[in-house]
């Protein structure tokens, strides 16, 4: 009885969005409240949420975002090529790149991610299989429609704060 009562906490806890791990992402406009998938990509999640904790993201700007398709940050020197230093093996999976999604960007080799990651305007099934999805934004989609384009953008918007939801 332990057993089946434990399950169905533990499916409770994996199923409830109320439940879930979140980050909070403040930019200009509002906050986006982005749900983690730990179980798609352990070491991505663990790896956001201590550098979210650290307070790395912090006045970090997106550097590269392209009309329909995505909006890049995590790169503290804002050119694209850098990083927190510390690689991560891909955890490639089966989730989809639907407006929304939150994946790891890289290199053209596929162990490269690193802090930089990037957020999904519309479909992008392309990517699908070939970059780690370790996240989905739950609410303020909307400001993160607002975030400024270009590669990189003028006066490119920043993060003001990412910390993990308490």
């Amino acid at each position: 009885m332990r057993k089946i009562v434990a399950f169905f906490v533990w499916s409770l806890l994996l199923i409830s969005p109320a439940y879930a791990e979140k980050l909070l992402l403040e930019l200009k406009d509002g906050m986006v409240e982005i749900e983690l998938l730990p179980e798609k990509a352990p070491k991505h999640v663990a790896r956001i949420k201590q550098l979210a904790e650290e307070g790395f993201y912090d006045g970090i700007v997106f550097h590269r975002v392209i009309e329909g398709f995505m909006a890049q940050t995590g790169d503290p020197t804002g050119t694209g090529r850098g990083g927190s230093g510390k690689k991560l093996k891909a955890e490639f999976n089966s989730e989809k790149h639907t407006r929304g999604t939150v994946s790891m960007a890289r290199s053209s080799r596929p162990n490269s991610a690193d802090s930089q990651f990037f957020i999904v305007f519309k479909d992008a099934l392309f990517l699908d299989n070939k970059y780690t999805v370790w996240g989905r934004v739950v609410k303020g989609m909307e400001f993160v429609d607002n975030i400024k384009r270009g590669e990189p953008p003028r006066n490119p918007d920043k993060i003001i704060s990412m910390r993990v939801a308490k």
